[in-house]
């Protein structure tokens, strides 16, 4: 089959892998009909995540058709199509019991990472009655693609973990697709502001567009006076960091109010300072996570009942064996006004 292949920092290759079989009665093979590329195959490109190593096949995000399934596997059928978790979990360990499938002692986000992963013509998927949910029948699979990482990572690590609340006041920083997926779930809550920060001028845009309240440009605007006019000098109760660089988690430190809280989404590759002598007398919150995906079934009910519209962040769509294309598309989002592709491999 073809496939992604991470060859080392900087380097990738769409070549022949084999296909992939099952190894544990718990597996399922799936066909792959659409994936996408995420912001942290491109930290992984960029040597953030060292542990991936040579020879692994990229992507966490996908849907697709069960190809073969393992003697244990009872939830899902050959044929049955799927959507498939960026967390694999076994649902029977400690941390999967506490739903923090991001822990899974068995798993985790062990997807084009430490396993191989969905930017390929087939996927093995370990745990599979608990790692897959069914796609209902008429149902948008390229839509459905964006819950398999972004939606409930915006809404879980920024939005539940930033504790937005009716009336508050949110700023998210970074209008990629992540800080967009948490601009359309915040809205859940009916936040009074929620302002998007970014120096990508066509992604504001597309924040007014989804809802955003007010917009800043950080490369052309002083962003921490700007918004503190916007709050009535109060600052923001919520401020959702979604780049993973040292700037802007300084920034949410900037920018957040007494009582309020820092919730980082970003994936960061280099250490931050923590300004501890500003914030220690402003009972502030900073919370960390990585997706546990808990919330994908209700999300997953949003979308099915046409409450909620991931579709508007697919910007480009490719082929399979274009991926080399998409990515580059993807890198160089400011020149191409790209968010979100979508791979097919119908």
């Amino acid at each position: 089959m073809k496939a992604l292949v991470y060859h080392g920092p900087g380097q990738k290759a769409f070549e022949d892998k084999p296909q992939p079989v099952i190894q544990a009665p718990t597996d399922a093979i799936v066909r792959i009909l659409k994936t996408t590329i995420c912001g942290t195959d491109l930290h992984i490109l960029k040597g953030d995540v060292p542990e991936v190593t040579d020879g692994r096949i990229l992507g966490h995000e996908g849907v697709g058709v069960i190809a073969e399934t393992g003697s244990n596997v009872s939830n899902f059928k050959k044929g049955d199509h799927v959507l498939i978790s960026c967390i694999t979990a076994c649902g029977k360990c400690e941390y999967c019991r506490k739903s923090m499938y991001s822990h899974c002692e068995n798993g985790g986000w062990i997807l084009g990472h430490l396993i191989d992963g969905t930017q390929a013509e087939y996927v093995r998927i370990p745990f599979a009655d608990t790692s897959l949910h069914h796609i209902p029948a008429g149902a948008d699979e390229e839509a459905l693609v964006m819950l398999s990482d972004i939606l409930p990572t915006g809404y879980e690590c920024g939005v539940l973990n930033g504790k937005v609340a009716p009336g508050s006041t949110v700023a998210i920083v970074g209008a990629g697709p992540v800080g967009l997926a948490a601009l359309l779930t915040a809205d859940f809550y009916s936040p009074s502001k929620i302002i998007m920060i970014d120096l990508d001028e066509n992604r504001l845009q597309v924040a007014r567009q989804f809802g955003a309240t007010d917009t800043i440009n950080s490369e052309k605007e002083a962003v921490v006076e700007r918004l503190m006019a916007i709050t009535g000098n109060r600052g923001v109760d919520t401020a959702i960091e979604a780049v993973g660089i040292p700037a802007t988690f300084e920034l949410c430190e900037s920018i957040i109010a007494p009582g309020g809280c820092i919730a980082n989404v970003g994936v960061h590759g280099k250490p931050v300072t923590l300004h501890l002598q500003d914030l220690w007398a402003k009972n502030i919150t900073i919370t960390t996570r990585l997706v546990d995906t808990v919330t994908t079934p209700l999300l997953l009910n949003t979308v099915v009942s046409k409450k909620l519209d991931p579709k508007q962040l697919i910007t480009h769509r490719f082929e399979l064996q274009d991926i080399l294309k998409a990515y580059e598309t993807f890198s160089h989002a400011e020149q191409e006004k790209s968010l979100k592709v979508i791979l097919s491999n119908d």
